[in-house]
């Protein structure tokens, strides 16, 4: 990479961090071209020459989508033991409270994807890529005998993506706490799997 396309690379990450401070400060609905102007320290023209609005919001969903996917996939990875794996899985979703910057910032988004397709494309995908995660987990540790699944391994992954969802709202409105949370999806775990995560 030529030193000018670094340099472009660096003030487009500098922009999407602005982006990103904007959203948590204003949330998407009050979000205007001078907000992210000023985080950045430049013109609003200057923030033109990257992208509209929408299509800077977008990019940074889609970075935000990334960073929160590859948490949970990269938590899971670190053991080879399926209960493990599914105590990770379930540890590292929940928001740390009200102030979680990467949930809050996947939240602020979700309104859009009523009403835009593309947006909802990318919702749809970030939801996927947890199924699957969990879908994984809970297939090895039936196949290595720790789990007895009360019903397909495919249907109690998705509720348990369905079940942090719920919680995330919950958590981020200061109306249950991260242990909480993690608690009740443990519960859920044990009655699914037959297996006590403690």
């Amino acid at each position: 990479m030529t030193a000018g396309k670094r340099g472009k690379a660096a003030r487009r990450a500098e922009l999407n961090a602005a982006v990103q401070r904007a959203l948590l400060a204003r949330g998407l609905d009050g979000l205007r071209l001078r907000d992210v102007a000023d985080e950045a320290g430049v013109t609003p023209a200057a923030v033109l020459y990257y992208g509209d609005l929408d299509a800077l919001v977008y990019e940074t969903y889609q970075q935000a989508i990334e960073r929160y996917s590859q948490e949970r996939e990269r938590a899971a990875e670190q053991f080879t033991d399926a209960r493990d794996q599914l105590r990770a899985c379930i540890d590292c979703g929940p928001a740390t409270g009200p102030d979680d910057a990467l949930t809050r910032l996947l939240y602020e988004y979700w309104p859009r994807c009523l009403r835009d397709a593309k947006a909802a494309a990318l919702d749809s995908a970030l939801t996927e890529r947890q199924i699957s995660v969990y879908h994984a987990v809970l297939v090895l540790g039936q196949a290595q005998g720790h789990f007895t699944l009360t019903d397909p391994p495919r249907l109690l992954a998705a509720n348990f993506v369905a079940m942090e969802d719920g919680y995330q709202m919950e958590i981020l409105a200061g109306r249950r706490t991260r242990t909480e949370v993690v608690a009740a999806l443990r519960s859920y775990a044990r009655a699914v799997t037959g297996h006590d995560l403690g």
